[in-house]
């Protein structure tokens, strides 16, 4: 409450017992209060069940580096997330530290033990908590949002330290993932920074979640960057206008762009074409895919 009235602005998440756990953003407008309440599921959901590809399963293998799912506000990032915790937690011994706010999804322990910390109940900040997380001894590290330069720079080097880091960011496309991360630094440190990053990033997901075609529940597209020492070498050599062409041509590699994710989904009477057209960055270039991948009704012919 106190937070509530010196800010005019919270947001938070919280279980009623017979109803589940919600998360709710408070406000006011008019001089009245109001807010938005959404539930959150109280399982987990399998990568399969969200609609992420296979190559998601080699990724949850590597030891340490940087893992980012990226995408706008309501795109799903914290279930993917919480997925993907959930399957280490599963599947090997250790211990996972997240830092969140609020938390959303609640852990149990399973074969790690999971200690979740939220902004402002917790720890003072992002930043304040990583400071001192790995005198914790974590294993797994789950970062809510990468807000800013000290957070990021965290983030690098906790990595770098041979950590296995999860975050987020509120990006559109997996090389605009990249340039967001060095831009944030000063003109200086820019290049150190290419570096630490080509050593560190081992995948990028970013998603989005559109209507499904029945009218019914959504459906994910996602652009998957597996980062391989191609893709390394064109972070450090400035290069990261390339990398696009890489993930269209990576599919053998588990890489595919949001565009070919938009047209699976189509060939596969997931999504409409006009969905599909209206959250793509590139409406042409999608068009011509779903023109050559015909079934599933070919696109509409421009006008």
């Amino acid at each position: 409450r106190q937070r509530f009235e010196a800010t005019n602005e919270l947001d938070l998440a919280f279980s009623l017992k017979g109803i589940g756990r919600l998360r709710m953003n408070v406000y006011r407008q008019r001089g009245a209060i109001g807010a938005a309440i959404r539930a959150i599921p109280s399982s987990f959901k399998t990568f399969d069940e969200i609609g992420l590809p296979n190559v998601i399963y080699d990724v949850m293998k590597v030891p340490k580096g940087l893992v980012l799912v990226t995408g706008p506000t309501g795109s799903g990032k914290s279930t993917t997330l919480a997925s993907m915790i959930d399957f280490i937690n599963e599947n090997r011994p250790g211990h996972i530290l997240t830092v969140e706010d609020p938390i959303e999804y609640v852990h149990s322990h399973k074969k790690c033990i999971v200690n979740q910390r939220e902004v402002g109940q917790d720890t003072e900040s992002f930043t304040a908590s990583l400071k001192h997380v790995l005198r914790q001894d974590p294993n797994v590290i789950l970062i809510g949002e990468l807000r800013d330069l000290d957070t990021i720079s965290a983030a690098l080097t906790i990595a770098e330290t041979g950590h296995l880091v999860f975050a987020t960011l509120h990006t559109t496309d997996c090389a605009q993932t990249i340039n967001r991360i060095i831009d944030v630094f000063p003109q200086h440190q820019m290049d150190q920074v290419r570096i630490q990053l080509s050593f560190v990033l081992q995948a990028v997901i970013c998603q989005q979640l559109l209507s499904h075609a029945s009218g019914t529940g959504r459906c994910l597209a996602a652009e998957i960057l597996i980062v391989t020492a191609a893709i390394r070498n064109l972070v450090r050599e400035q290069k990261v206008e390339q990398i696009q062409l890489a993930i269209q041509t990576g599919g053998k590699m588990g890489m595919q762009t949001m565009n070919q994710s938009l047209s699976e989904l189509y060939r596969q009477n997931r999504c409409t074409f006009q969905e599909a057209m209206m959250r793509s960055l590139d409406p042409e270039d999608l068009r011509r895919l779903m023109q050559r991948m015909g079934s599933g009704g070919a696109a509409p012919a421009a006008h």
